[in-house]
């Protein structure tokens, strides 16, 4: 390459390149935002102590863990970040969230 000649960059975003078997990029995000938003009301539920709200966390947990699977394509590093951190709270659910425990404390 001659000095001062500029070199075009063929780079791309994982996002521009990310291909879906169902919806897109745009409807998983929608998705996301919706179990979002059901994650905010389990934790509510769950602060306040109420079982029932422990396993709507758990089951919405899940499909949150296999949510963020479809964004591997698009996001590696946060989805798998994500994902971890979505087993760790199911953890914590399953073994520490029953009534017994809640008692204890």
């Amino acid at each position: 390459m001659r000095p001062g000649a500029t070199r075009k960059a063929n780079s791309h975003v994982f996002a521009a390149n990310a291909h879906y078997v169902i919806g897109n990029l745009r409807a998983w995000g929608w998705i996301t935002l919706i179990l979002g938003v059901l994650q905010l009301l389990a934790a509510a539920g769950v602060l306040a102590g109420n079982q029932l709200a422990r396993w709507f966390a758990v089951a919405v947990l899940g499909l949150n863990a296999i949510d963020q699977m479809f964004f591997i394509p698009a996001y590696p590093f946060w989805s798998l970040t994500i994902i971890a951190m979505d087993v760790v709270a199911l953890w914590g659910l399953c073994s520490y969230g029953s009534r017994a425990n809640l008692q204890a404390a």
